[in-house]
């Protein structure tokens, strides 16, 4: 058995997970975006502990993240939206205002896959962060339903529960 192999038999069973819509038009009816992600996350055997859609709006998204990193019932926060490059678009500077520790291949992966799989050079606007926040993972990808089932069945539904066996393993670690 390798590392990775030998991590991920390590790793908990489920991840208490919460799903963050960032959008100024959305709402429950029209979130196809959040929705397959709550199915995903939900068929690999995850636990959605909260579902919410928010404006895109930099102030309210740090808030969100922040006080989601404080509950305990919240291991990991998945947005989708706001990543783009337009003025109003304000998820990615949220983001990573608020990291501890970036996971920079996460962003570089999904551009990858993206640019080979699925929209080629366009994958250069894509602003796909990752990282922690205290002991919370955060993923954020862009809100269109392309992108969120490319994140989660080839990156995040594999590694997350990785992910979080890497955030807790200092917490029982024995010298």
């Amino acid at each position: 058995m390798n590392s990775v192999e030998q991590h991920r038999s390590e790793a908990p069973r489920s991840v208490s997970c919460m799903i963050v819509t960032v959008s100024d038009t959305r709402n429950e009816e029209t979130d196809v975006s959040g929705q397959l992600m709550k199915t995903l996350l939900e068929a690999a055997g995850y636990t959605i502990v909260n579902y919410v859609i928010v404006k895109d709006d930099y102030e309210g998204i740090r808030e969100l993240i922040f006080e989601a990193s404080n509950d305990s019932r919240i291991e990991a926060v998945l947005l989708t939206g706001g990543t783009g490059i337009s003025p109003r678009d304000t998820t990615y500077e949220a983001v990573a205002s608020l990291l501890d520790r970036t996971l920079p291949g996460f962003g570089e992966i999904f551009r990858f896959l993206s640019f080979t799989e699925d929209i080629g050079s366009a994958a250069i606007l894509s602003r796909a962060i990752a990282g922690t926040v205290g002991n919370t993972a955060v993923f954020s990808m862009p809100g269109s339903k392309g992108a969120v089932k490319l994140a989660l069945e080839r990156i995040i539904v594999p590694e997350l529960k990785h992910v979080i066996r890497e955030i807790h393993k200092a917490e029982t670690h024995v010298e």
